[in-house]
């Protein structure tokens, strides 16, 4: 082992973030040690804090800090369009636009068989039960363009068959195999007005 038992833990701490490697967490770990103990003590409150206080939301599944999200609970959003996301990324990416009036419902992923992801792995099936009432006028489908988006939006579809609703999807202005929360706004604006309805 080259590097002290402290910092080698630090190193391996950094590395179970998603896309952090070797090199990133070694540079990360320099910045630690290049701040003082009061701005490193405010990273890890900040964190113990974001872990328990953050919780999802019990209407629609965003990120939140409380029980229902700012979204759900306020008496200017349109609760009767709703636009399904993967996750709170997609959410935060929307909500920059500043132009979708409605409600969101997270999935918390995408059914990916070779990943042992289910439907039932996912927060779908209370979309159908507990969302959908008479008033609803309009489902979104937001979800990225890739074989699991497909697969998943196809699975909703088919659960919503049946059900007196609008189902629309996104335009595919957004780029075959596009992440969401990489887009820029002036995109996503262009794909929510394009958007197709498939029922």
């Amino acid at each position: 082992m080259i590097y002290p038992d402290e910092f080698e833990k630090l190193l391996e701490s950094f590395k179970r973030f998603p896309g952090i490697g070797d090199k990133s967490a070694e540079r990360f770990v320099y910045a630690v040690d290049s701040l003082d103990i009061d701005q490193v003590e405010e990273i890890a409150n900040n964190l113990i804090n974001f872990k328990k206080n953050i919780r999802k939301c019990k209407i629609c599944g965003h990120l939140t800090n409380k029980d229902i999200c700012n979204i759900c609970d306020s008496n200017t959003r349109d609760k009767n369009l709703i636009c399904v996301v993967e996750d709170s990324k997609s959410v935060f990416s929307f909500e920059k636009t500043g132009k979708f009036s409605g409600t969101y419902h997270v999935l918390g992923g995408l059914i990916s068989p070779i990943d042992e992801i289910n439907p039932e792995d996912l927060n779908i099936y209370s979309l159908v039960n507990d969302r959908i009432n008479e008033e609803t006028n309009e489902i979104i489908i937001a979800l990225n363009p890739t074989v699991e988006g497909e697969m998943t939006s196809l699975y909703i579809q088919k659960l919503l068959e049946g059900k007196n609703v609008k189902i629309s999807r996104l335009s595919y202005g957004i780029p075959m195999g596009a992440d969401i929360e990489y887009l820029d706004p002036l995109t996503i604006i262009r794909a929510m007005d394009d958007r197709k309805f498939l029922s």
